[in-house]
């Protein structure tokens, strides 16, 4: 299995993001992902989905659980410990794709 830090430099540069707020299909909000040290590597892991999928669907859901590799698993056994993974996992369950807006520099 991949590291998800090889993972991150695989992909596009996320640097530019300020935050990405995920809105439920009701408007409500789903959460926000701040570009900060500790969430940096989560905002390239949904920016990179918002740019493949436009939205958090069951397909992006299921490359980001793949791309959070030993983060996954960690988020399976330990419920809570890792939100931005915990809300994918969530969406496989619901199958109700959240809406995106991210915010740049």
């Amino acid at each position: 299995m991949e590291k998800f830090s090889d993972v991150l430099q695989t992909l596009d540069d996320a640097s530019q993001v300020l935050k990405i707020e995920l809105f439920n299909s009701d408007g409500s909000s789903a959460g926000v992902l701040e570009n900060k040290p500790g969430s940096q590597g989560s905002v390239k892991v949904y920016y990179h989905l918002y740019r493949m999928y436009g939205e958090i669907s069951l397909d992006a859901a299921v490359e980001g659980l793949s791309l959070f590799a030993e983060h996954t698993a960690d988020a399976e056994n330990c419920p809570g410990k890792h939100p931005n993974v915990d809300r994918l996992l969530n969406l496989l369950e619901d199958e109700k794709p959240l809406t995106v807006k991210v915010t740049e520099v």
